[in-house]
């Protein structure tokens, strides 16, 4: 099949790729002239594993191209995604002008039947409002439909995720439309959930929310086990055990963050009480998501009682392991906190140095470029992001390099135990007080 994805962004740039790879072709549509031509170059804007060998391999047998013009775009697909950006306003509902700026650009070039997809993560009833504007735009009598096809893309796994996903979640109101995209997503091996499109669109948001749910839930629970000193691991495991729950997103740490969930839990409260259904449950998932690096931050200040120049070591800048994305990053807010009190930080990332390097933050920290070094004279050790090599670094050769044996883990990757053993000094998220050498 032809397939236009219009907007090269995370999402855009990952669903192109994956739909050439399977057979498809693909035009990918994007505003920004450097971007595209950095893309035809093959130089890829965000590190995702597995994604720029993927665009490389397509771009080279001709399956996967990119432009800039919209009219080429709209000529080539049978199939229209719209994967444009839906940032936040400040009443935390959605700005859906690119949505509406791209569904005005469709209407221009339509001639003939297309199936126009909702693909970034909208509001629902927006799929009535692009079917409202492409049909006030387009030329009388021009045959289309709009379908709502959420994606469920996890940063560091998007090319798994979407070569192998869990559903796929296509609504829409017309059985020519669904046949179509069904036949475009005939190679992906899954389940397929056909709905209409209000819930489609409602789907992704109550999914992300749902999941933001758990780690305030489990956040919430480290707090009673710091209080009693349980061990909140050991809770999650119990807990994580009965299938009716399962383990995932109960692990206790700093909180989420990301271009996902803080958006998508924000445009989920605005919409819910624009519907006249207040959703007072998400805001309190907000409030305990919103607390934990105060929390985290009392802790340390607790133990070094004054943070001005004192020379600190943080570990992780990227939102997540396995992506380069620093955007409404914890470990970002992290950092700005421990800079405002004036101390002296320095930190590393093994993706993200160079986006966190653009940040307003940069002027006010030090980059190291390893872990170790940034743990070198450091009066203590914060981790902010789950890195697997942060998990299994050398805790001798740590202990050697540092000033003082204090670790600050706001991910709980490292195991208290063996942290004492090496004379370290630990804090975790939910696992009682500093640990001593047993």
């Amino acid at each position: 099949m032809k397939i236009t994805i219009i907007g090269s962004g995370y999402v855009g740039l990952t669903t192109g790729a994956c739909f050439a790879e399977v057979g498809h072709h693909v035009v990918c549509v994007d505003n920004d002239a450097r971007k595209v031509e950095s893309l035809i170059a093959g130089q890829i804007p965000i590190y995702e594993p597995g994604l720029e060998s993927l665009v490389k391999k397509n771009v080279a047998s001709r399956r996967l191209s990119f432009t800039t013009s919209t009219e080429e775009g709209v000529n080539h697909g049978e199939v229209l995604f719209i994967a444009v950006p839906t940032p936040p306003q400040p009443d935390g509902s959605v700005d859906l002008s690119f949505i509406e700026k791209v569904a005005r650009e469709i209407a221009q070039y339509l001639d003939s039947y297309r199936v126009i997809v909702d693909k970034s993560t909208v509001p629902v009833k927006t799929g009535e409002r692009v079917t409202q504007t492409i049909r006030r735009y387009a030329k009388p009598g021009v045959e289309f439909d709009v379908v709502s096809n959420p994606e469920f893309l996890r940063e560091g796994s998007a090319v798994e995720d979407l070569m192998k996903p869990d559903r796929i979640v296509i609504g829409g109101n017309s059985d020519r439309a669904l046949a179509i995209m069904q036949k475009a997503y005939e190679p992906f091996v899954a389940p397929v959930l056909v709905t209409d499109i209000n819930s489609a669109e409602l789907i992704k948001h109550a999914a992300n929310s749902f999941l933001a749910l758990k780690i305030s839930y489990i956040n919430a629970i480290s707090e009673i086990c710091e209080a009693t000193g349980a061990d909140v691991q050991k809770v999650a495991d119990g807990i994580g055990m009965d299938k009716r729950i399962g383990r995932s997103f109960l692990s206790a740490g700093l909180g989420y963050g990301g271009s996902c969930f803080p958006k998508d839990i924000a445009a989920f409260i605005a919409i819910s009480e624009q519907l006249g259904v207040p959703f007072n449950l998400l805001k309190e998932v907000q409030s305990i998501n919103q607390r934990q690096i105060d929390r985290f931050v009392a802790l340390i200040r607790e133990a070094l009682w004054v943070l001005k120049e004192k020379k600190l070591a943080v570990w992780g800048l990227s939102f997540k392991p396995n992506t380069d994305d620093v955007r409404s990053s914890v470990a970002i807010s992290l950092v700005e906190q421990l800079a405002e009190e004036g101390a002296d930080v320095l930190a590393f990332d093994p993706k993200g140095m160079e986006k966190a390097k653009q940040l307003p933050i940069a002027s006010k920290i030090r980059f190291a470029d390893s872990a170790l070094e940034a743990a070198t004279g450091a009066e203590a050790l914060i981790i902010a992001t789950e890195w697997p090599e942060f998990a299994a670094v050398d805790l001798a050769a740590l202990r050697d390099v540092m000033r003082t044996p204090l670790i600050f883990d706001g991910r709980n990757l490292i195991d208290p135990v063996a942290a004492a053993n090496f004379g370290f000094q630990y804090r975790g998220i939910g696992r009682g007080i500093l640990s001593e050498r047993p």
